[in-house]
């Protein structure tokens, strides 16, 4: 659970950032925010990593995320347009990310069949 909270944490301060760079252009004290965010979000994802999450999954679903909240904020705050076409092609990026999440649990119980399977079922003793 809290690798998935430090994952929201981490999408929170990226979509802050990214919107701040935005509203910078006419308030360039926002710049700070956008330094901060940026940043705060590296350290989070990085230690989504260190909490277990994998690679490909974590980045998947911070991107995926990061992308269709950046563009729903950005059209509610600064009026930027938001069509059909682009709403489905956020659909099919976090459709994307949710494959690439199935797979790598398919992958990681596969593999961990695998590492069952190879170790002996005794304790190792050979009886006389």
């Amino acid at each position: 659970m809290r690798k998935w909270l430090l994952l929201a944490a981490a999408i929170s301060c990226e979509v802050t950032a990214s919107l701040s760079l935005k509203g910078a252009l006419d308030a360039p004290a926002l710049y700070a925010i956008v330094v901060v965010g940026y940043a705060a979000s590296f350290v989070l994802l990085a230690l989504v990593l260190r909490a277990g999450l994998p690679l490909g999954v974590a980045y998947g679903i911070w991107g995926a995320l990061g992308v269709a909240l950046t563009a729903l904020l950005s059209a509610l705050l600064f009026a930027e347009p938001l069509t059909a076409l682009m709403g489905l092609g956020m659909v099919l990026i976090i459709g994307g990310v949710l494959l690439v999440e199935l797979g790598s649990q398919r992958a990681h119980d596969r593999a961990h069949r695998v590492q069952e399977r190879a170790q002996p079922s005794g304790t190792g003793k050979v009886s006389a």
